[in-house]
């Protein structure tokens, strides 16, 4: 299941007390987890967290299930949050993970339903905070969630060993405050590569091999009048305190003294490699992170601990609140708690760091230069580190003069043979050649779909959530004069769009059309299974496909299509959006991820090239004597293997276009260019490894003879094309 292959790193997981585990982040989160003595774990896949899935479906059989534990690959962060219920009447722990706050967004109903009746068994959330470049979708930041429903969030330094202890402190930490708890990771701490010293795995007490023996019930866990006040109540005079407690006794935030009594840096513990090595860089720090400056590591963010900042700010004369995004909510605390207890003690922060945005170690360095030049040090004058930090950017004028102009932004696109590609160049050839259709509203869905926005294809004219696509566009649908579309992806389809797009249009009677994109996985997070797939992440069959979904909530026009055969994805578009019929039409594009068919397939094929046997595979080509310059081929379609090159007839200008050798034979930049102009410069041909000796032979004669009809006498290396059959146009063009 997914991208990526774990069976040596499953061997890690069963590793042993004293055994030392290398890998990355997330193979350690997921290491501790089953030292810790989880009975469940769940989760929606997603960046940077998508891993942890994916290592647990490759260990379920070896180490899953002979130890008891249940797992399962969830619908939707809600679906995964609701297993969190298993911790509120049972002792139990267990693990749920998914993709930062739009994950949180999509959960949070039941998030709140089980912070507010608390939990009996540990419950920890493994939450990816994707923010900054690395982000997908949002620039929006957990931190908010946890404030909301008063759950503890976890923002760990990182280190592989620090990730280990604050994951079983987490377990600790939502038993001490019977709430369940988010422990955040970013991207590139969860690819970090690092050691851990292991533990022994435990057993969970209660599990698929030691089940309940009898149900639990509590009324006063029931999320109803009069316990929901009640259950206010003991967040703040209980559950709150009971975990600032914990903080404090086991030392879960750490202070870094230093002999520079009258400024101090106080960071979210996920910031601390970062700001170190700011420090490092400006020469006030070792390469170990030791440095004169006192820190003060926030590894959790809420609740914070009053005593303990009022500790920290009592005697400096001035502070920085090095803190990633806004609201800078600890800023503000700590302002507020210095007012509060009267200390004559400077707090900066967003002034001189950005208020927005990822902390990169140049914005970080950047900062602190200013915070402390602005002041000095005892043992280093503001004047030097002034200098110390302009001698560090100087180069960036040479860097400027060098490139007047910035480097042009590259957004994410459609892989090579990317079957969505096609499909947006259908919708645009459409839109563009005919009138009876003409131009519409397309409202766009998030994964890789949400492509088609970018060019070359500019299709897509709102985002808003995954699935989501349908729900849209149901205003706009009424009020628009004719028919709009709506894109949604399988993923998104399985995730939310059946019931929150396509139900909900049935019932209210939409006329409008919706296009799936059906490539058999969730492709964007990296190929993983989910319903239609066929399988389920524990390789068990489902049974399950997208039309019979869609005729159970009475959907009565569905159409099927290859997503590679653009005249025919045309034609069906063009009946969707001007037949006489009402109510919602359904065209499902279909095609598999080509990232997952050339994993399937190159090692398939260089098996058999190293077996000496016959490999046949199709090439696509560009005549440079026939192309005329026109790039139809990339001004609609715009596949990565499609690119220029001089033309070679003296007399012409123009770059003519060229496939290199990244194309895998998808043919839809013939396909393309015949829709849309009729193009006859794409050939195709078939390149055969260790052919028969019937094919040598025929090769032989065919050189001859073209190599005759050339007049030349010579041999002709250029093999013979067969082009691509033109294609018929959709009516109306």
């Amino acid at each position: 299941m997914g991208e990526r292959s774990f069976a040596e790193d499953v061997k890690q997981l069963g590793y042993g007390a004293g055994a030392t585990l290398r890998g990355e982040g997330i193979l350690a989160i997921t290491k501790t987890l089953l030292q810790s003595g989880v009975s469940y774990v769940g989760g929606y896949p997603g960046a940077p967290i998508s891993h942890l899935l994916d290592v647990l479906a490759d260990a379920n059989e070896p180490l899953l299930n002979p130890l008891g534990i249940y797992f399962e690959m969830s619908g939707s962060e809600a679906a995964a949050a609701a297993l969190l219920g298993a911790s509120i009447n049972y002792p139990v722990r267990g693990a749920v993970t998914w993709k930062s706050v739009v994950g949180t967004n999509v959960a949070s109903d039941a998030l709140s339903h089980v912070a507010s009746a608390g939990v009996a068994g540990g419950a920890l959330v493994v939450i990816g905070e994707d923010y900054g470049e690395g982000a997908s979708i949002l620039q929006e930041r957990t931190h908010s969630a946890a404030l909301k429903s008063s759950i503890p969030l976890i923002d760990p330094r990182n280190d592989l060993g620090h990730f280990a202890r604050m994951v079983e402190e987490g377990f600790g930490l939502s038993e001490a405050s019977n709430e369940p708890v988010f422990f955040s990771i970013r991207i590139r701490a969860c690819h970090m590569r690092g050691t851990l010293t292991c533990k022994d795995n435990v057993p969970p007490r209660i599990s698929m091999l030691s089940p309940l023996g009898r149900p639990s019930f509590s009324l006063e866990r029931i999320n109803l009048p009069p316990f929901t006040y009640q259950m206010e109540a003991q967040k703040f005079e209980r559950r709150m305190p009971a975990a600032r407690r914990y903080v404090l006794e086991r030392g879960l935030n750490e202070l870094f003294p230093g002999d520079e009594s009258d400024v101090g840096l106080v960071m979210q513990g996920g910031l601390w490699n970062t700001t170190v090595r700011g420090l490092e860089t400006l020469g006030l720090a070792d390469v170990r992170g030791r440095t004169p400056i006192p820190l003060l590591v926030l590894n959790v963010l809420h609740p914070l601990v009053p005593e303990q900042l009022v500790g920290f700010l009592r005697g400096k004369r001035r502070v920085l609140v090095v803190e990633e995004g806004m609201p800078n909510y600890i800023e503000r605390e700590l302002k507020a708690i210095a007012h509060d207890e009267r200390l004559d003690v400077e707090i900066h922060g967003k002034d001189v760091l950005s208020p927005h945005g990822e902390y990169v170690p140049q914005l970080v360095i950047r900062g602190l230069a200013r915070f402390l030049a602005a002041g000095g040090l005892a043992r280093v004058g503001g004047t030097e580190i002034q200098r110390r930090y302009e001698r560090l950017v100087e180069h960036q004028a040479k860097i400027r003069e060098a490139l007047p102009e910035p480097v042009a932004k590259r957004p994410p696109s459609f892989c090579t043979g990317c079957p969505e590609r096609p499909l947006f160049s259908a919708m645009k050839i459409l839109r563009q050649q005919d009138p009876s259709v003409g131009d519409t509203h397309v409202a766009a869905d998030i994964g890789c779909t949400t492509f088609s926005t970018q060019a070359p294809f500019n299709v897509g004219n709102t985002v808003l959530g995954y699935g989501m696509g349908l729900a849209s566009a149901g205003a706009v649908a009424p009020l628009f004069g004719k028919r709009v579309i709506s894109v949604m992806g399988d993923g998104g389809f399985w995730h939310n769009g059946l019931l929150n797009g396509v139900a909900s249009a049935v019932y209210n009677k939409q006329n409008s059309v919706l296009v799936i994109v059906d490539n058999r996985y969730a492709a964007a997070t990296g190929q993983h299974h989910h319903p239609s797939t066929g399988t389920n992440a524990r390789k068990e069959p489902t049974g399950m496909t997208i039309p019979d979904a869609l005729r159970g909530v009475g959907v009565t026009w569905i159409r099927e299509v290859s997503s590679y055969r653009i005249p025919e994805m045309m034609r069906t578009l063009h009946e969707a959006l001007t037949t006489e019929e009402r109510g919602l039409k359904v065209v499902i594009a279909r095609g598999e991820c080509q990232l997952e068919r050339q994993r399937r397939e190159r090692p398939r094929v260089r098996g058999l090239l190293a077996k000496g046997q016959r490999v046949e595979q199709p090439r696509f080509g560009v005549d440079p004597d026939v192309c005329t310059g026109d790039h139809s081929c990339m001004r609609l379609n715009g596949c990565p293997s499609l690119t220029l090159e001089p033309n070679p007839d003296p007399l012409r200008e123009d770059p003519v276009a060229h496939v290199d050798d990244t194309c895998v034979g998808c043919g839809v930049c013939g396909e393309v260019a015949h829709a849309a102009a009729l193009c006859p410069s794409f050939y195709e041909v078939r390149a055969i490894a260790h052919p028969s000796g019937w094919e040598r032979v025929l090769a032989r004669v065919r050189r001859t003879v073209i190599g005759w009809l050339a007049g030349s006498g010579e041999r002709s290396a250029r093999p013979i094309a067969r082009r691509a059959p033109r294609q018929v146009p959709v009516p109306g063009r």
